[in-house]
């Protein structure tokens, strides 16, 4: 098994969810349309401010789908050497990408971005698909060191090119492909080991002294910090769900379709009712009705004649992360992305196994295909999905005058949402073109 449709369904889901939560209009629509912490009209971020809404899955849930998605593309390596080898080379692929893409931006270039910028930003993402597709030739090859010597070459023309100025959701990404294929690969064969790993990254956020001058050592802190190191507690549930993608579900499940139907339907209600009690801050009913749907889905699973391990696996992990989370929010003032709490953590990396979940028993019985290929499409060329928006879509809107209708569409709840899907939409457009082509960017 080389891919998994749900995984790469989640990933995708997330990649697009992210794209669709930067692109609605901003300030005129419901508080549980934004982030949690940066309410309407303003925006202004506020760390006091405690909460879970939709926009907040979708960064966890991409870790998480990363996690799962290590030991499917390291199972078959057998040389630790090759895989230290593969796993920096990523990491610093990942960073030059989060450097190179930031300062591509053209309101990045420029403070008053012209026509200049916004075809240089065209180009670098041209440079970008050269760079990141695989090589398959030697001319290819020989294309890709060029496109990095030009990329290069313009990074250091640019005025306010600044190293230490990058795109961080890429930047933690690297870390936690760098880490926790690290953590993965040397604890593949004793996994309550890579569990334990966990709680000496906590104890290093707690604790004073020594740990202190842990947590602030950087080489490099432009690349590296230890504060990034705290989305292990997404990742490392996630290879747990890579590892149990990999078992085989057994056949005759069929007798049990309607109750694995049932718990598919729970999972959506599970995050749906979460969404609403952790934003309203319902925090008693909303464990109350949790432990209750929980409860529920596990004597269901107890009770089906034909057990599916990978699926039991999923569910039993994430209910317990959810309960577990929930019980967290009444410490560190709630439940929050940023500065991120266990609870959040714990919550989150919950809710992204029972979809997880979800998705597999509907693409397994044969429901909601069509949802799950165009999610899984999206799903396998995250990258172009993540700037594509910035670098190709805005300049050319910019450029032909057609931003101005996008801008119009500010002005009204119904319109500001449409907006964000139609920019959603082409992106998602773009991305599943480079899929249909096999132009896969990868690291």
């Amino acid at each position: 098994m080389n891919r998994s449709n749900s995984l790469d369904a989640l990933r995708g889901f997330a990649i697009l969810a992210m794209v669709l939560s930067s692109s609605i209009a901003f300030g005129i629509l419901p508080g549980w349309m934004y982030h949690a912490q940066t309410p309407p009209p303003s925006h202004q971020f506020n760390p006091d401010l405690p909460g879970l809404t939709w926009v907040d899955l979708v960064f966890p849930f991409f870790l998480f789908s990363m996690g799962a998605a290590i030991p499917l593309a390291l199972k078959k390596k057998t040389s630790t050497l090759k895989v230290s080898g593969h796993v920096l080379q990523r990491y610093l692929l990942l960073v030059f990408f989060a450097i190179f893409t930031l300062h591509a931006r053209a309101w990045v270039q420029s403070t008053q971005p012209g026509i200049t910028e916004q075809l240089m930003s065209i180009v670098c993402f041209g440079l970008l698909a050269v760079m990141f597709v695989r090589a398959t030739s030697r001319w290819m090859l020989l294309f890709k060191i060029a496109a990095f010597a030009v990329a290069l070459l313009f990074l250091y023309s640019q005025p306010h090119f600044d190293i230490n100025r990058s795109d961080v959701i890429i930047i933690v990404l690297a870390n936690m492909a760098f880490f926790g294929s690290l953590a993965w690969w040397f604890t593949r064969r004793h996994p309550l080991v890579r569990i334990g790993i966990l709680p000496f990254v906590a104890a290093v956020f707690i604790a004073g002294d020594w740990a202190q001058e842990v947590y602030n050592w950087s080489p490099f802190p432009w690349m590296y910090k230890f504060y990034y190191l705290k989305y292990l507690f997404i990742i490392i549930p996630g290879t747990f769900a890579g590892e149990w993608l990999m078992q085989a579900v057994p056949e005759g499940t069929g007798t049990d379709k309607r109750s694995w139907m049932i718990m598919a339907c729970c999972t959506l209600l599970l995050v749906v009712l979460n969404l609403v009690g952790l934003q309203a801050r319902w925090q008693l009913l909303n464990l109350v009705w949790s432990v209750a749907i929980g409860t529920f889905m596990l004597v269901l699973n107890s009770r089906l004649q034909m057990r599916v391990p990978a699926w039991s696996n999923f569910l039993q992990a994430g209910i317990y992360l959810l309960w577990l989370g929930l019980c967290f929010d009444s410490t560190q003032d709630g439940i929050k992305k940023d500065p991120s709490t266990y609870s959040y953590y714990f919550v989150t990396g919950g809710l992204a196994f029972l979809v997880l979940l979800c998705f597999c028993i509907l693409e397994h019985y044969g429901r909601a295909t069509s949802l799950i290929r165009y999610l899984a499409a999206n799903g396998r060329n995250p990258m172009v999905a993540y700037v594509a928006g910035n670098l190709l879509l805005l300049p050319l809107l910019r450029l032909t005058g057609a931003m101005e209708l996008f801008s119009l569409m500010e002005k009204n709840v119904w319109l500001g949402v449409l907006r964000g899907l139609l920019f959603t939409g082409i992106v998602s457009l773009i991305t599943i073109f480079f899929v249909r082509r096999k132009w896969y960017w990868k690291t």
